[in-house]
């Protein structure tokens, strides 16, 4: 599974978000993600993936960022 697939999983699951609406530029906001969500979703990254991220990460406003950030945090474990 990819990153926007556990993205758009998660919204399905906890917001009956349609993954459909979980574009790219699509702000996380727009979707029903609060902070509280944000901080649930980062854990749920973290187990799936079995990595810890760090806790001075940049908070990602968009679909696409949070995509980002968990690819680039995955590409960093794997080194």
């Amino acid at each position: 599974m990819n990153s926007l697939d556990l993205i758009r999983e998660f919204l399905k699951d906890r917001l009956d978000v349609e993954p459909e609406r979980a574009a790219l530029e699509t702000p996380l906001a727009d979707l029903g993600v609060d902070s509280l969500m944000l901080l649930e979703l980062m854990f749920e990254f973290e187990d799936r993936y079995e990595i810890k991220l760090s806790s001075d990460l940049k908070t990602p406003v968009t679909v696409g960022e949070m995509v980002s950030l968990m690819d680039g945090v995955i590409a960093e474990q794997k080194k």
